[in-house]
């Protein structure tokens, strides 16, 4: 078959096929488009899922007449500028849309109408494309001042085969919805509308730039439930910043909808992020669950690649290690400053499972209610009279296993009447400090001889008592594990892993870093790997196994969170066993100095599986349980 020269139009729509793939890409670079005018307002209009009809209306420096033909011409743009030696760096991009595209694509394939008033001009001027026919510049009605009106109507017409593979109107929809949303959350500064079908569905109004109006446009977007349970991020190493805010463990999601990473002001989707997340929620969430995160990464452009794709939603950094490394350091970081800190939502949904009751017919003569359950011990007289060696020297246990513990609980400058009576005598007997004034509060009754009630100023707060201490077992065999190293076992007969020779290189580069995790590996030749250690904490393990995982984390995410993973697993089965075990019964001192350990260790506000190790309910909500608010 002869080699033909295709036509423009051709040309123009198989362009469009990769610009312009559904109706939120259309809104996409139209959106990006007003931002990069430097507008403060943003109106998005849409009906029938985008097909029927786009309306994009912003206040930015809008367009002049002579500017209306040109920027519906393919590769025209007023984004990239040349240097003084006449060529166009497409390292220093710095703005969101470049390659003068968007417009002429979707002129291709709809019908398009822009209409713009340039700023400090009276007279305003439109245009008209049709399926790639364009049309004259002629006078035209704004009703603003200044800015541009972009409408799209029949998107795909002059493609019907594009149209089978739409989906439903309200999945186009809500694909419009997400992406305005997206770049809402990336420019807190600027308002944004969104109207479906004549119903308003988003209204944004702008927010004071910085972290303080960014953090109240993402509780706008994500909830008021993330601002309450976000933490803030603000890190930089070597020229790259990173800012944003993470959620807590406990507040989780099953699916990461709620992650979100923006480059220089861009909303990106990259693999980067999902394993910067995995590595740094690592102990702290279940596989199955996902944190909710938004960060923001600024660095010089000439660092990042965003021409990657027409539809720029993917970058490529030229030293993703450091981003990575940047991103899970700072989250680590963030998430140790907060502390035994748990997520808001669990008193919540706390409070939500209790059903307040009546006995049918109100009071009943004659009737006694049943006995306390089995393990419930009351508060008496100012100390605690548990069963006679209840204990089983569980005091010791703890000491053991957490040195310092009890210590902790029995300093002479806290004397809590929880301990006992007469602790505070001596020099500090001046001293008076009530025990519902830690964050935790002091203990005031086990139930079930499994959850620790204490008391707090201002509520209640009920601990897991295995959960919450094999926390604090894990943690702090994380810490002897990163002091002294992990230990190794030599193999009997060294192990031969066959791999790719591309995997085999990529593991072979990490040999150190797989050292101080304690696997020694070397090159066997091209395609294979020889492996003479491994950490003594896997035991006997599947060596081939591992090694595979570890050649797929590095090629997925630059890391071997394969390894990393199994060592932080056996620790968090170790500290499982290790740890106070439910059933068993805890005197008071045991139980206050569990509450000061957690107060005292980061992560301590969940278990190694991202559940909760306790929850708090306010005077106030459990008065609301009871009609007394």
């Amino acid at each position: 078959m002869p080699i033909r020269r295709l036509p423009p139009e051709t040309v123009n729509r198989i362009a469009a096929g990769e610009v312009v793939e559904r109706p939120a890409s259309a809104v996409k670079e139209l959106v990006e488009n007003a931002l990069d005018a430097g507008a403060a307002s943003v109106e998005v209009q849409a009906d029938g899922g985008g097909l029927t009809r786009i309306l994009v209306a912003d206040d930015g420096q809008g367009l002049t007449a002579e500017e209306l033909p040109l920027a519906i011409e393919r590769h025209a743009t007023s984004k990239l500028g040349p240097d003084v030696h006449g060529d166009y760096d497409l390292l220093q991009i710095s703005t969101l849309g470049f390659r003068g595209e968007a417009l002429p694509s979707i002129g291709s394939v709809a019908r398009l109408s822009i209409s713009a008033r340039a700023k400090g001009q009276a007279e305003a001027h439109a245009i008209l494309v049709e399926g790639g026919a364009v049309g004259q510049v002629t006078p035209s009605g704004f009703p603003g001042p200044h800015g541009a009106r972009v409408e799209v109507r029949d998107l795909f017409y002059a493609t019907p085969a594009r149209l089978k593979f739409m989906k439903s109107e309200r999945t186009e929809s809500l694909a419009i919805a997400e992406e305005l949303k997206r770049q809402a959350m990336a420019h807190e500064a600027v308002s944004f509308t969104l109207d479906i079908d004549g119903r308003r569905t988003l209204r944004l109004p702008a927010e004071r730039k910085g972290p303080e109006g960014r953090l109240a446009r993402l509780a706008a977007i994500m909830g008021r439930d993330f601002q309450d349970n976000a933490l803030a991020v603000d890190y930089e190493r070597e020229g790259v910043k990173l800012s944003g805010f993470a959620g807590l463990p406990t507040f989780n999601r099953g699916n990461s909808a709620h992650q979100y990473l923006f480059v220089n002001g861009r909303p990106v989707r990259d693999r980067l992020l999902q394993g910067a997340l995995r590595g740094a929620y690592a102990d702290f969430l279940a596989r199955d669950r996902h944190p909710l995160v938004a960060l923001y990464l600024e660095l010089d452009p000439s660092q990042v690649d965003v021409n990657v794709h027409p539809a720029k939603a993917e970058v490529r950094f030229r030293d993703p290690s450091l981003v990575r490394g940047l991103i899970v350091g700072g989250l680590r970081h963030t998430l140790a400053g907060a502390g035994h800190r748990a997520a808001t939502t669990v008193a919540t949904d706390a409070l939500n499972g209790f059903r307040p009751e009546s006995r049918p017919g109100g009071y009943v003569p004659g009737y006694i209610p049943p006995p306390s359950a089995q393990g419930f011990s009351a508060w008496r007289m100012g100390g605690w009279n548990p069963t006679p060696g209840s204990g089983g020297g569980m005091a010791a246990a703890l000491a053991q296993a957490l040195p310092g513990l009890t210590e902790v609980s029995a300093r002479s400058d806290y004397p809590d009447a929880a301990y006992s009576p007469g602790m505070a005598e001596g020099p500090t007997a001046h001293v008076t400090f009530d025990p519902v004034d830690f964050p935790l509060g002091a203990a005031r009754a086990q139930v079930h001889e499994t959850y620790i009630v204490a008391q707090t100023r201002d509520g209640v707060v009920i601990v897991d008592q295995h959960a919450a201490h094999e926390r604090l077992v894990y943690e702090r065999m994380k810490v002897e594990m990163a002091q002294g190293g992990v230990s190794r076992q030599a193999l009997l007969l060294p192990e031969v892993v066959e791999l790719d020779p591309a995997e085999a290189e990529r593991v072979a580069a990490k040999a150190d870093e797989l050292a101080a995790l304690g696997l020694m590996v070397e090159p066997f030749g091209p395609g294979a790997i020889l492996v003479r250690e491994t950490p003594a904490l896997l035991g006997e393990t599947d060596v081939a196994g591992l090694i595979r995982d570890i050649a797929d984390d590095l090629a997925e995410n630059g890391q071997a969170l394969a390894l990393k993973e199994r060592l932080e697993e056996v620790c968090s089965t170790m500290a499982c066993h290790g740890s106070v075990r439910a059933g068993r019964r805890l005197t008071a001192p045991e139980m206050n100095a569990l509450l000061r350990q957690m107060e005292a260790t980061p992560h301590s506000g969940q278990c190694n599986h991202g559940r909760p190790t306790y929850v708090e309910l306010k005077l106030a909500d459990i008065e609301r349980l009871f009609g007394r608010r």
